[in-house]
């Protein structure tokens, strides 16, 4: 499994609509970096948040998620509580190849922070907007800045097409757009 530059990435991008809005050069001037690395795409966080709290003593379970576990904020700057996190989704929409497997790691500027990215791997025929949790793992509250980098995804080619893809099995979050709470 070999690990796809830049330029492939950016040719995916414009002939075949891999990650869209598509941006082709890092940006960074006063911003936490995003778009296209040397090895991998830098993606921003959308506006739109679900923050987890325990006012009503919810109990998370992803067999029947409660929605009294969180609270919707739409804004530039969300404020993670101390050792809590939050759902959010990227700006971009992925499209990914049949013989393609994405990996997702969070941003150092973040990470030294104590704010913890994680995702699950974009599978081959993967397609949506990507769910983001964003974990604070300190004692004071954290920052992240809406339409700003906060992962980078790495494309790995595997040595053939896959059997059967995630479009095959028809997966439970293809498609997804905004930011989608677990599902059984």
């Amino acid at each position: 499994m070999a690990i796809l530059s830049d330029k492939w990435i950016r040719k995916m991008a414009l002939e075949k609509e891999m990650i869209s809005p598509f941006v082709e050069r890092q940006s960074r001037d006063g911003v936490i970096s995003y778009g296209l690395s040397s090895y991998g795409y830098d993606a921003r966080v959308k506006n739109d948040f679900k923050i987890f709290t325990n006012v009503d003593a919810a109990i998370v379970d992803p067999k029947n998620f409660d929605s009294k576990s969180f609270v919707d904020r739409q804004t530039d700057v969300c404020i993670i509580p101390p050792n809590s996190f939050a759902l959010a989704r990227t700006v971009e929409y992925f499209k990914i190849p049949r013989d393609v497997l994405v990996i997702c790691l969070g941003k150092s500027t973040y990470a030294r922070c104590g704010i913890i990215v994680n995702v699950t791997p974009l599978e081959p025929e993967w397609e949506g907007e990507v769910t983001i949790e964003i974990s604070n793992t300190t004692p004071l509250p954290a920052k992240i800045y809406a339409n700003e980098g906060i992962c980078q995804f790495l494309f790995f080619q595997g040595n053939e097409p896959c059997e059967v893809s995630y479009a095959d099995r028809a997966g439970k979050y293809m498609s997804q757009r905004g930011v989608t709470l677990p599902r059984l």
